[in-house]
């Protein structure tokens, strides 16, 4: 299909709650919940992907599969899980919140404007990290990117991974701040699964412990750094008052800074 332009590619920016800032045509950019863009130079992230095969768990709207296809990929494919009521929900969660949070996703429809502007020749699956498997071959490079976070079990869906990569895998995702200060040696995290599909929040050394549970050894980080907020992300200015409880302090740190991430690079063990 023909790339998207001008007043076309306006209106379906404007009718897409966006999750990546892209940009799909010169100064035109998408109202990102994350501003990805700032992070893709500082990440180790292979500068020159020329012949490698590289897949994408939990695209969203494509900023990672788009960029690995513009820094020379043979082959880029990306998965993702569109219908939320599939996502790793607790128990007993209002379907009210599923279709909000679902909105965002909107059945991957910036997925496909962001393919048709770039001309992107990227492949998207509907997939569950859960379910990666021989079906799909394997990948030189694997970028897994904010999705842990989301996910029952991480340590499987990285066991998956790994049974799918032959090269290496950059690993990136939310960590709890205070727990990394806390405890910077001591793999511990956070726990939600309360009405939303958000479980685990590890410390940047439970990050690194659960890429090593999954047969990874690490080859480079964990590194923490913070992830910002978009034209999308609109927030008010938190108040002191509300330092008080932890809620607060997240707040005030994602306002400040960002959203508190790790990333590593890490490759498949080898038999022993």
């Amino acid at each position: 299909m023909a790339p998207t332009g001008g007043d076309e590619l306006h209106r379906a920016i404007e009718a897409h709650p966006w999750y990546h800032s892209i940009e799909l045509a010169p100064g035109v950019v998408t109202p990102g919940w994350f501003d990805t863009r700032a992070v893709a130079s500082r990440l180790p992230l292979p500068p020159d992907l020329s012949g490698a095969r590289c897949l994408d768990i939990g695209t969203f709207d494509g900023f990672w599969a788009f960029e690995m296809e513009r820094r020379g990929a043979a082959e880029v494919l990306a998965i993702d899980v569109l219908d939320p009521r599939q996502w790793d929900w607790p128990v007993g969660s209002d379907d009210a919140v599923v279709a909000a949070i679902g909105e965002r996703k909107s059945g991957g429809s910036g997925f496909e404007t962001a393919h048709r502007a770039l001309g992107s020749r990227v492949a998207r699956h509907e997939l569950n990290v859960y379910d990666l498997g021989p079906d799909l071959g394997t990948f030189d490079f694997v970028y897994v990117g904010s999705i842990l976070l989301h996910l029952r079990d991480p340590v499987r869906a990285l066991e998956r991974v790994a049974s799918v990569c032959t090269g290496s895998a950059l690993i990136v995702d939310a960590v709890d701040i205070v727990l990394s200060k806390l405890f910077p040696r001591r793999a511990c995290a956070g726990f939600d699964g309360i009405g939303r599909p958000w479980w685990w929040k590890p410390n940047t050394a439970a990050l690194g412990r659960m890429v090593e549970a999954a047969g990874f050894d690490i080859v480079d980080g964990p590194t923490s750094f913070f992830m910002p907020r978009g034209a999308g992300q609109i927030v008010g200015r938190p108040q002191w008052r509300e330092l008080r409880n932890r809620a607060g302090v997240d707040a005030f740190v994602e306002h400040r800074w960002g959203d508190p991430h790790a990333s590593l690079v890490a490759t498949v063990r080898a038999p022993r």
